[in-house]
């Protein structure tokens, strides 16, 4: 493997970002940053939002899942995980149902802008806060997740130290999206999609090809090793297949419908009509993808048994007296270290990145947006000029970097290398109070007046879910999966619905 050749083709494919960034933000200006003024095309948002959607821990950590059955290591085994993507794609029907209607009728920059005229000032800031805190989190852990693996396979050998590769990659985002904001991210995912797709489908038509096998041959090669089980029947798993599905069903609704970076995207499209065909086009091009990398992983692991790997108690190794590999890892070290010839390579590496830079610029970007239009109300600022406010929102996006590269840093201090599962549980502690308040703001018509009632509500939720969790896993058999999020919003849901009372007058943007 060429070290120095991989790094010059990502400085390269920076370099393409930065030319689409910089056509892109001619004449650009907040609207142009916040919401892509609205033109957006709907093609290229549903296509974009898929490279948004799965990120790097899609590209490296699903298929590395597929081998779970054998090794037990992860929370997945076989196809498990495609319950949670039809769980996911019924979640976002019901987006398109629900959400975008209402978000589009009150003409929103910020979805947290409902919040605030269904109830007050204090839930639009709450739901801002708990959005920022979970989408920082959740999407340093994806930056952290791919930089490790570029630092361990790629830029370790070169002698260059993590938190310059962390700061760099960092730096590529900021300077390709502090301009153009919205209106470049749809260009430039379109395009890292494109790569990542590309990447996908010539993995595996290599490793079909090495295998001389067909498609059907080698999915019937992965039956009888069991890789390709999708229902898990264990009522007492956190991978049952029915509150899998209904996780992945709230995560969706959550996740995207009440999720700033998702929703900017889709409310930049110039109308209804064309979100909504955004949304479902997304959400069936999604169930096809995700389907695509777990076959991936299948064959991953059929390769790697040809070349001599196996598996051991802690995981798995690939030839005699090798070391073992994490399923995360599995992909990363077939490719970079000399399993896989110097094309399939150069084409993880443009995938890899392909799935990294789309979770990072969205992130970015809708942290930013968040804080200036729910916390500082930038857009309705009317005491500064143009100027001033881009000025103030530019400073914000680089606090915002600093605070991403010091989370980053952090991931790497704990070093675990299950910790991508962890932030998905934390996701159900941080989303539950949203959609808690989303759903008692759109199905009754309660006020709530008394102050700090919202936050009180809001704060608690997640420390009762956490001890309720607690119990459950100490005293019964029973595993709380993916359906925490869901026990958080019901629990918000309640709370709200003990601090509010009837409504005197008819609440119009419920």
């Amino acid at each position: 493997m060429n070290a120095t050749l991989l790094l010059l083709i990502i400085l390269a494919y920076f370099a393409l970002l930065l030319g689409v960034s910089f056509y892109t933000a001619r004449n650009s200006n907040n609207e142009s940053f916040f919401i892509g003024n609205r033109n957006s095309n709907w093609m290229l948002v549903a296509f974009g939002m898929i490279g948004t959607s799965l990120s790097g821990v899609t590209f490296i950590s699903v298929p590395g899942t597929v081998g779970k059955m054998t090794s037990g290591m992860y929370p997945y085994g076989g196809f498990e995980y495609y319950m949670m993507v039809i769980g996911f794609f019924i979640g976002y029907f019901i987006v398109a149902a629900v959400l975008l209607p209402l978000y589009y009728r009150m003409n929103l920059t910020s979805i947290y802008t409902y919040l605030g005229k269904r109830f007050n000032v204090e839930a639009h800031k709450i739901g801002s806060i708990f959005f920022i805190i979970s989408r920082s989190i959740g999407a340093t852990a994806r930056l952290y997740l791919v930089v490790n693996v570029l630092q361990i396979f790629l830029l370790e050998p070169l002698g260059v130290p993590f938190w310059v590769t962390s700061l760099v990659l960092l730096l590529m985002v900021l300077l390709y999206t502090f301009e153009g904001g919205v209106k470049t991210i749809v260009i430039t995912d379109t395009l890292q999609t494109s790569f990542m797709i590309i990447s996908l489908i010539a993995c595996i038509i290599y490793i079909l090809h090495s295998l001389d096998l067909s498609a059907g041959e080698a999915f019937g090669q992965l039956q009888e090793k069991a890789y390709t089980r999708v229902l898990n029947l264990d009522m007492n798993a956190k991978t049952y297949f029915l509150k899998t599905i209904l996780g992945g069903m709230f995560i969706t609704i959550t996740m995207t419908g009440l999720d700033q970076e998702m929703m900017q995207k889709n409310i930049s499209v110039n109308n209804l009509r064309n979100a909504k065909k955004n949304m479902l086009s997304f959400a069936g091009i999604l169930l096809i993808v995700n389907l695509a990398f777990l076959f991936l992983g299948g064959l991953l692991y059929l390769y790697a048994q040809q070349q001599g790997g196996h598996y051991i108690d802690k995981g798995f190794v690939l030839g005699s007296g090798g070391a073992s590999v994490m399923g995360d890892d599995l992909f990363p070290a077939l490719s970079l270290q000399g399993h896989f010839p110097m094309i399939i390579s150069v084409i993880f590496i443009i995938g890899l990145i392909s799935a990294l830079f789309p979770s990072a610029d969205g992130a970015l970007t809708a942290v930013t947006s968040s804080y200036c239009v729910d916390l500082l109300k930038l857009n309705e600022d009317t005491s500064k000029t143009e100027s001033q406010k881009k000025k103030l929102r530019i400073r914000i996006h680089l606090i915002f970097t600093v605070l991403f590269f010091v989370l980053i840093m952090i991931f790497k201090a704990i070093n675990n290398k299950s910790i991508v599962y962890l932030i998905m549980e934390v996701a159900g502690y941080t989303y539950g109070p949203l959609l808690g308040l989303f759903a008692f703001g759109i199905f009754t018509k309660r006020q709530i007046d008394r102050k700090y009632a919202i936050l009180t509500v809001t704060l608690l939720a997640p420390v009762l879910t956490y001890i309720i969790n607690a119990l459950v896993s100490a005293y019964s058999h029973y595993a709380i999966g993916v359906e925490l999020i869901i026990i958080n919003g019901l629990i918000t849901f309640l709370g709200l619905l003990i601090v509010s009372h009837k409504a005197n007058l008819p609440i119009k943007t419920a």
